[in-house]
Parts: C-alpha cells; sequence; structure tokens
C-alpha cells in the first residue's frame, strides 16, 4: 500500500490574515493574488449559468438617452393679401358736377388704397390699362363711378369678363340710365340710385344667372338727395372706404348663398351699405322686430326683403331673408334732425 503524499505546509511567514478581516492575501512569487472568497463564489455561478445557457456574459451596457423628438419649423409668415387697385370716374362735366369722386380718392388714398380719378370719356383706355396691370400682378379691383362714370364701371366689367378676370367690387352712383346689365365675373355690386332722375336712374340689374352679392338702393323718396349731391355724401364715403379695407378678408362664400336685395329707401334715412341678403331661419318667440334687432338691421329692410308688413306674424320654420354687412356699421342717424323734446 503506498503512502499518501504529504500536503505542502505554508510557511507561516507566506500568509496572513488581512486587517479586513474578510480577505486572504495568497503572496506567490512575484504576482500577488488577491480574492475575496465570496467574490471567488458568485464568478463561479456566473460562469455555470454561462456554460448551460450557452450565453455570452456581457456587463451591463449603459441606456443612451432618448434622441429627443424633432421639432418642425415654425410656419412660414402668411403673404399679406394684395390690397385692391380703385378706379374711380367722374360723370359728365365731372370737374363741376363729380368732385365728390375726388375727395372719396382722396380719402381711400389716405387710407392706404392705390385710388385714382378719371373721367369717363377715357373709360375703355383706363379699362385696358387695369386689365394688362392684373395680368401683370393680380389684386382685387374695384370700381366706383357716378353718373356715366357708373356705366363706364359696368363697361369695363364687361371687358375683363371677356378676359376671364373678376372684378371685386362695383359701386354705381346714380348711373346712367344706359348703363347695361352687371356681367357674371363680377363679385359684389352696389347701385345707389334716384330712378326718378332724368340725368341718372340707372336701375341696373344683374344678366340670368348671377350669383354673385347685389344691392340696390333707390333713394327717391329723399328730398335732400338729388344726382349732383348724391355722390359727395361722407357717410357713404365712410362706408365704400370700410368696406374695401375689409374686402380682401373675406373668405368666399358658397354660391348660391347670397340673395340679392332691392330697397325703397325710406325718406329722411341714411344707407347702409348692405353687401347682400342671407335667409335666417325663424324660430318660436321670434318677430319681425327681434329678428332685425338681433341682426342690428333696420326694421323697415326686413319687411322690404321679405314683401312683410312690420307687424307680420313669423312661423317656426320659416325663411326670412336678413341683409348683411360686409363689416357691421356703425351706429348712424337719420337724415333729418330729430324733433325737440315735448315740454311737460
Amino acid at each position: 500500500m503506498s503512502r499518501p503524499r504529504s500536503v505542502p505546509q505554508i510557511p507561516p511567514n507566506r500568509w496572513s490574515l488581512s486587517n479586513r478581516g474578510t480577505a486572504f492575501a495568497f503572496r506567490g512569487g512575484t504576482a500577488g493574488l488577491m480574492l475575496d472568497p465570496r467574490r471567488i463564489l458568485v464568478l463561479a455561478a456566473v460562469a455555470l449559468l454561462a456554460l448551460s445557457t450557452g450565453a455570452a456574459v456581457a456587463s451591463p451596457a449603459k441606456s443612451k438617452p432618448a434622441a429627443a423628438a424633432p421639432v418642425a419649423p415654425p410656419p412660414p409668415p402668411a403673404e399679406p393679401l394684395p390690397r385692391p387697385k380703385i378706379y374711380l370716374f367722374r360723370g359728365a362735366m365731372g370737374p363741376i358736377f363729380s368732385t365728390g369722386m375726388d375727395r372719396l380718392g382722396e380719402k381711400l388714398t389716405k387710407a392706404g388704397f392705390s385710388a385714382d380719378v378719371y373721367e369717363f370719356t377715357i373709360c375703355r383706355w383706363i379699362g385696358d390699362r387695369a386689365i394688362s396691370s392684373y395680368k401683370e400682378t393680380p389684386a382685387p379691383i374695384v370700381l366706383i363711378g357716378h353718373s356715366m362714370g357708373g356705366l363706364c364701371s359696368v363697361v369695363i366689367s364687361e371687358m375683363a369678363a371677356k378676359e376671364n378676370i373678376p372684378i371685386s367690387l362695383v359701386i354705381a352712383i346714380d348711373p346712367a340710365h344706359a348703363t347695361g346689365d352687371v356681367p357674371l365675373n363680377v363679385e359684389r355690386f352696389i347701385n345707389i340710385f334716384l330712378s326718378d332722375s332724368v340725368l341718372g336712374g340707372g336701375d341696373v340689374v344683374a344678366v340670368p344667372g348671377y350669383r354673385g352679392h347685389y344691392a340696390s338702393y333707390d333713394l327717391k323718396e329723399n328730398s335732400r338727395v338729388s344726382h349732383i349731391n348724391i355722390e359727395k355724401s361722407d357717410d357713404i364715403h365712410r362706408q365704400i372706404v370700410e368696406m374695401v379695407t375689409q374686402l380682401p378678408r373675406i373668405p368666399a362664400q358658397a354660391q348660391g348663398d347670397a340673395v340679392p336685395l332691392r330697397y325703397l329707401v325710406p325718406a329722411n334715412t341714411l344707407v347702409e351699405l348692405w353687401d347682400s341678403g342671407v335667409r335666417v331661419p325663424v324660430r318660436r318667440g321670434d318677430t319681425m322686430e327681434s329678428i332685425a334687432a338681433a341682426n342690428r338691421v333696420p326694421l323697415w329692410s326686413i319687411a322690404q326683403s321679405n314683401s312683410l308688413a312690420e307687424n307680420a306674424t313669423l312661423t317656426p320654420g320659416q325663411s326670412i331673408v336678413v341683409p348683411r354687412h360686409l363689416t357691421p356699421p356703425e351706429p348712424t342717424a337719420a337724415l333729418a334732425t330729430p324733433p325737440p323734446p315735448a315740454r311737460r
């Protein structure tokens, strides 16, 4: 029987217990190896796990911060809408009888618009210039004319229609009787006239199939208005400047939405330049007066728009035509001076 081999003993001077009480220091040769018994057990367990699964053991990777979502660039600023180009036309002997056109042109220019005043005698030449200008730099066209100048405004509209060019607004002020019908390319037409006038009196209507905005005002009952002062009203000038200012900001409206308006304006009443009419349904409890108040229009306008008496009874669901403004008007007063209050 062989004798068992003796286990070599480490001399006392080759090992020692560290002062931490947990790590044994083995100094063998020139390289010192320091191992914690607990660390050895952990490493062994990990190694066995790797061998059994075949997985590679790697130190956990540090998670990368999530990339920030890209910030969408701000939308480019909206291009400013082109300002309308305005052409005003005097009537016969315009420098004497149509001076209101010059005053209106000055007010529009002061408001920042391109507004020029012309004689009606060069109507077609100005029309050709307006059409060429639009083709080079499209901008809304506004035509305003008094007497024969009103006729000229419709003539230029007809010229533009042949070139498929829209006319944003035409305002005829007591145009001549010979004035033609409003063509289809006119988006908005307003006629302010005196049906009993000899020098003017043009009751202008639109061609069949017209779908734009139309409003007609007959002022024959107003004894203070005549053919030679109808274009000089400061109140009408103010409303025209407001309309032209709002014109580029008005969104397109569906075809057939606008209802034409025709009024015989009561005596001593200021003209309110409505854009056209719109149909509204009658609700339970509505009256002619309440609808007028809710829409900030005079009662007579509701009555005339619907061929009804001012005290007519309404039925829920009934359709009523109400005049509407391109922009809400400022409160106005009657032309006539109100009578003094009665003494008590």
